[in-house]
This record gives structure tokens, C-alpha cells and sequence, in this order.
């Protein structure tokens, strides 16, 4: 089943439930798919891009979650909170940091990255690898470690 099928089955389900905080994530991700769709090319779009969209969203609210906690808006960080677990449940599994922490000592010694003037070529050809499957912001934080 395509990831619109299972957005719209999911979307039909809260509907059903009167979830309101699910259909509100469900609806974002769907207008974030029409928009990809309607403005790339005519054949539609990729695993990754769409992999990529949910990804963004995922990030969105848990930025909007952090900046309303920082500022002791509980009651606004919460549905954020809950809108990325909901669109998170449509991204791949998401790896450990011991998992991560392999594939970016591979690539190290791969491209032979000798310092933090070769990160830009580790972190590129680890986002690709591990697409959808870790966040940017942890991959920075291990291979930030792994070079200095």
C-alpha cells in the first residue's frame, strides 16, 4: 500500500474516532504530499522525497514542541508532541546511536576523513545511507565526535 493510501486509510480511522489531534497531522501531511506532487514532475514522487516531507514535518513540531517548552506553553507543546508521533509512525525505524555511531566510523574510514575539514563529505554520504532513518542533528552531534 502507498504512503497516500495509508495516510488516507489512517485519516478515514480519526475521522472515525473524532481524534482531532491525528487528523490535524494527517491532514499536514497530505497537503505536504499534494504540494510535492503537483509541483514536481509529472510522474510524482519518490520514497525518499516523501520520506524526506515526513522527515520535515516530524522536525517542524518537534522545533515548535521545544520553542513552547522553553517558553512554558505546555498546553501548545503537547499537540506538537503528539502530531510528530503520529506522522513518525509513517517513517522508516529509526536506528540507535550505536547503529549510527557504525556507519559513520565505515565512512570515515571509507573516505579517509582525517579532520573536521572532511565532515561536509562524511555527513553527506551519511545522510544518503541512513535517509529517513536518523536525524540530521544526531549524525552531526556522533561524527562531530568521531573527527575532532
Amino acid at each position: 500500500m502507498s504512503l497516500q493510501q495509508q495516510i488516507m486509510t489512517a485519516m478515514k480511522s480519526a475521522m472515525k474516532e473524532k481524534d482531532q489531534t491525528a487528523l490535524a497531522a494527517l491532514r499536514a501531511v497530505k497537503s505536504e504530499l499534494l504540494l510535492a506532487q503537483t509541483s514536481g514532475s509529472a510522474e510524482g514522487i519518490t520514497e525518499d522525497e516523501e520520506i524526506k516531507i515526513l522527515s520535515k514535518l516530524v522536525k517542524q513540531r518537534k522545533d515548535s514542541a521545544s520553542i513552547y517548552t522553553e517558553q512554558n506553553r505546555n498546553d501548545l507543546a503537547e499537540p506538537e508532541l503528539a502530531q510528530a508521533e503520529i506522522i513518525s509512525q509513517f517513517l522508516p525505524a529509526q536506528l540507535s546511536e550505536e547503529d549510527i555511531e557504525k556507519v559513520v566510523v565505515d565512512t570515515i574510514e571509507k573516505v579517509g576523513a582525517e579532520g573536521m575539514k572532511d565532515m561536509g563529505k562524511v555527513m553527506g554520504m551519511v545522510n544518503q545511507q541512513l535517509a529517513g532513518q536518523a536525524d540530521g542533528k544526531t549524525i552531526s552531534m556522533i561524527v562531530k565526535a568521531k573527527l575532532s
